[in-house]
């Protein structure tokens, strides 16, 4: 693997723990991060001994392993963007976020502090999104004259409807994780000693099952969520066509007719 000055990756039991650690400065997103980010999901997408990744955010600079999950965007380098910097700022993070979004491993946030702006965003692009009972979600850039540039319009209407996220992208208001859990923002809050505990044994759940399978699971409600009805059925049955055609297939159904535990190696 690369080295990064922004990032840490720990890898173990088929999990790629990345933690995003720019303590200064809260783990805000700047470019230099935001390119780390982009090679090292590149870089973990093409090993196959890592099959889920969960993204967190590393101390702050007294130690305080749960004040920030990604405290937004970097204002400091922002605040002189012209508009064609901005939105080339807004397309380098979107390559990192639809690599969290789309590659065929599972991607988990563990949301460990301030989710702001560029943070809740990039929690967004993951799979799935487990809080911390001190997590804090908002999009706050209405406040600073600007709008959300990293996805935030797009995903947050479709995770939690357009009318709860116009009211938190308009009011600017933050939530905290029981309102982000009752909105369908996360799908779990636990206690922040227990974040991680929970985080990495849903992920060794998720290995535990077909990996292949999960992969094309993952692509079938991406690709199909903006289809048609009619359309995304024939996609899922063109792909419910391949998977039948696996080693993983063959194994699964021969275990439980068996009555066995099965040995699901595909991937």
């Amino acid at each position: 693997m690369s080295e990064f000055n922004n990032l840490k990756l720990d890898v173990e039991n088929e999990i790629a723990v990345l933690t995003i650690s720019r303590p200064a400065a809260l783990n805000a997103l700047n470019s230099e991060t935001l390119d780390e980010l982009n090679t090292a999901l590149t870089e973990i997408e093409g090993r196959d001994d890592i099959k889920v990744v969960i993204l967190t955010g590393g101390p702050d600079k007294k130690d305080n392993a749960f004040k920030s999950f990604v405290a937004g965007a970097d204002i400091a380098e922002m605040v002189n963007f012209t508009a064609p910097e901005a939105r080339a700022f807004g397309i380098r993070a979107s390559v990192p976020f639809f690599k969290l979004m789309n590659m065929r491993q599972v991607t988990i946030a563990a949301v460990n502090g301030f989710a702001l702006g560029g943070g809740c965003e990039i929690a967004m692009a993951c799979d799935i999104r487990i809080a911390s009972d001190n997590a804090i979600f908002g999009q706050p850039e209405c406040g600073l004259g600007i709008i959300p540039g990293f996805g935030g319009t797009q995903r947050l209407a479709r995770l939690v409807g357009m009318g709860r996220a116009k009211e938190m992208i308009f009011t600017c208001d933050n939530i905290d994780a029981a309102e982000a859990y009752r909105i369908g923002l996360v799908n779990k809050v636990v206690a922040k000693e227990e974040l991680m505990e929970t985080a990495k044994t849903m992920a060794a759940k998720i290995i535990s099952k077909g990996s292949y399978a999960v992969s094309v699971a993952k692509a079938a409600i991406n690709n199909g969520y903006d289809m048609d009805i009619r359309n995304a059925v024939e996609m899922e049955a063109n792909l419910f066509g391949v998977v039948n055609d696996t080693h993983d297939k063959k194994e699964g159904m021969g275990a439980f007719l068996e009555k066995r535990k099965a040995d699901l190696t595909d991937f």
